[in-house]
């Protein structure tokens, strides 16, 4: 029987990583994303299927759901972080944008697609979290406290459905170097891009949490990892990062 996965967020770093590595595992897989032109071609490309959704919108997110009959793996991974203010400084609207397209799209998701999981007897729910949502630092407020947010949702689904056969994930990762993630955070600004990973000789990239994925989803049903937390190696911790000069 085909295994099948679906992952939030596909149309572009870790979400096309994940996509991609459960393909190859031999998943099929549901690319939902917004962009419909980037989920197309990932879906051709790995064998997959493209559904259009935005996961900040209930309509958008019942609609992916009533295209699925059974489910055996949910990647959450829709989410970003969108400014660098002080919480004295910080637009509400923004956090709010945030904690929804983090947060409440997990629950939205995850709501939604539950019914699919149960359908086969159980089913494995990872959730896209951040070493953000172990730590506050200046500047990082609003996404600290949506990723914050991301931690306890999974932890609380586990202690909510450990009766039923499925199983949830965090995977936390720290600095992560993609493309989209933090030209976003910085308005586009490339030099302040630039600045994140200047003199960071090996920061992850979008495959590494990926292989991360991958390696939960093959594991039996009867093993659950609560948690992951994958750093790059010149990374110790939040504020303690190795740069060379």
């Amino acid at each position: 029987m085909t295994r099948i996965a679906v992952v939030t967020g596909a149309s572009s770093g870790i979400g096309q990583a994940s996509a991609r590595a459960l393909a190859a595992d031999g998943f099929h897989v549901v690319c939902a994303a917004r962009r419909r032109d980037r989920i197309e071609a990932l879906a051709e490309e790995i064998g997959g299927r493209a559904v259009v959704c935005d996961v900040t919108d209930p309509e958008s997110v019942a609609q992916l759901a009533a295209s699925l009959e059974t489910l055996d793996v949910l990647v959450n991974n829709a989410g970003g972080a969108f400014d660098q203010d002080t919480v004295e400084t910080a637009d509400a609207g923004v956090w709010a944008r945030m904690f929804d397209v983090n947060a409440l799209s997990v629950v939205r998701v995850t709501q939604a697609l539950l019914p699919a999981l149960r359908a086969d007897g159980g089913g494995l729910v990872i959730n896209m979290g951040s070493t953000a949502g172990r730590v506050a630092y200046e500047r990082g407020g609003g996404y600290t406290a949506a990723k914050h947010a991301v931690r306890v949702i999974t932890q609380t689904l586990r202690l909510e459905l450990v009766a039923e056969p499925l199983r949830f994930t965090e995977i936390a990762p720290g600095m992560v170097r993609t493309e989209e993630f933090t030209l976003n955070r910085v308005d586009g600004d490339r030099a302040r891009y630039d600045a994140v990973y200047e003199g960071v000789a090996e920061p992850l990239v979008a495959e590494d949490v990926a292989e991360a994925v991958r390696w939960v989803a093959s594991l039996p049903s009867h093993v659950d990892i609560d948690e992951i937390v994958i750093r790059p190696r010149a990374q110790a911790a939040q504020h303690k990062v190795h740069r060379e000069r």
